[in-house]
C-alpha cells in the first residue's frame, strides 16, 4: 500500500517562511483578536515588556511600577497617624481636666517608680546626644548608598529626617507650657513634664533611623530585627523614663502617639518621593547597545 503523500502547498507559494495561521483552529486567548496576527495576545501587544522599557524602582532596580502591593499609601498610613491624634487628644484633655485617666497614672507610677542604675541608663538613651547621633549615622549611610547607585534626589529622605527631628522640640516645647503638668515625687517641683522630650526625640530618632535602612536591607531577617530593635530601644527609654520617677506613664504615651504621627507622615513622604523619582529617572543600561 502505498503512502498517501502530504501536500506541499501550490505552485504560487513559493515564500520561505513559518507556516500561517489556518482558520478554524482553536488558539488560546484570541477572542476577538481579529487579524491580531498574534496567539498570545488579543490586542496586538507585545507578549513581554522590553527590559529596556521597565521603569526602576525607587533605588533604580528594575521593577513595577507604582502602585505595587506591599508599598504604603497615602490611606494605608492614614490609620495610624489619626489613631495618635485622638489618643494624644485623649489623653490631654483628662490630664488638662484631672480626670480620672490622671489618677488611674498617678497610682501606676507609685506602683512602677524604683530608681536604679539600669533604668537610669535605660533613660539616658532619649537624650539627644544619645539618638541624635544614630539617626545621624543611619541618615548618612542611606544617602550614601542612594548616591552609590545614581538614585536620583538620593539626598530627599536624610534631610526629611533631619528636618523632623527639628520639629520635634518645636511640637514637644509649646505643649508642655500650655498644659504645665507637675512632675512625680521622685524629681524636683516644677511643671513641663507632659508630653516627654525623652520619649518623643527617641522615637524620631530611632524611627527615622529604621526607616531609613530598611531600604537597604535585602534579607528579610534583617528588615525585622532593624524593626525590634527600635522598637526594644524605645520601650526601654519609656519604662526607664517610668521606674527611674522623670515622668509620669501618660507623659510616655502621649509621646509615642506624637511619634507614630511623625514617622506616618516621614515614611508616607519618603515613599511617595521615591515613586515620584522612579517614574521620571530612567533606568541605566548595563548592557552593550
Amino acid at each position: 500500500m502505498r503512502d498517501t503523500p502530504r501536500p506541499q502547498g501550490t505552485v504560487g507559494d513559493i515564500r520561505p517562511g513559518p507556516p500561517q495561521l489556518r482558520p478554524g483552529r482553536a488558539l488560546a486567548h484570541t477572542t476577538g483578536a481579529s487579524g491580531s496576527g498574534s496567539p498570545h495576545r488579543s490586542d496586538g501587544r507585545p507578549p513581554q515588556t522590553p527590559r529596556g522599557a521597565r521603569r526602576s524602582d525607587p533605588f533604580g532596580r528594575p521593577g513595577t511600577t507604582p502602585p505595587v502591593p506591599g508599598r504604603p499609601t497615602f490611606f494605608s498610613l492614614l490609620a495610624l497617624p489619626v489613631l495618635g491624634v485622638v489618643v494624644f487628644a485623649l489623653i490631654t484633655w483628662q490630664v488638662v481636666a484631672d480626670g480620672p485617666l490622671v489618677r488611674l497614672d498617678e497610682r501606676l507610677s507609685g506602683a512602677l517608680v524604683l530608681p536604679d542604675r539600669a533604668s537610669e541608663l535605660l533613660a539616658d538613651l532619649g537624650n539627644v546626644p544619645v539618638a541624635v547621633p544614630v539617626l545621624a549615622a543611619a541618615a548618612g549611610y542611606a544617602a550614601w548608598r542612594a548616591r552609590a547607585t545614581g538614585t536620583d534626589r538620593w539626598w530627599r529622605p536624610a534631610v526629611a529626617a533631619a528636618a523632623l527631628m527639628a520639629l520635634v522640640p518645636a511640637v514637644v516645647v509649646p505643649v508642655k507650657e500650655l498644659v504645665g503638668r507637675p512632675g512625680t515625687p521622685a524629681v524636683p517641683p516644677g511643671t513641663g513634664y507632659f508630653p516627654s522630650g525623652h520619649t518623643a526625640t527617641a522615637a524620631v530618632a530611632y524611627g527615622c533611623a529604621a526607616l531609613l535602612l530598611l531600604p537597604w536591607l535585602r534579607r528579610a531577617a534583617a528588615r525585622r530585627t532593624a524593626l525590634l530593635l527600635c522598637a526594644a530601644l524605645n520601650l526601654g527609654v519609656g519604662f526607664g523614663l517610668v521606674r527611674r520617677g522623670y515622668h509620669w506613664p501618660l507623659d510616655v504615651l502621649a509621646s509615642w502617639c506624637l511619634g507614630a504621627v511623625l514617622l506616618s507622615l516621614f515614611a508616607w513622604w519618603v515613599s511617595r518621593s521615591s515613586r515620584r523619582t522612579s517614574a521620571g529617572t530612567p533606568t541605566r543600561r548595563t548592557g552593550p547597545s
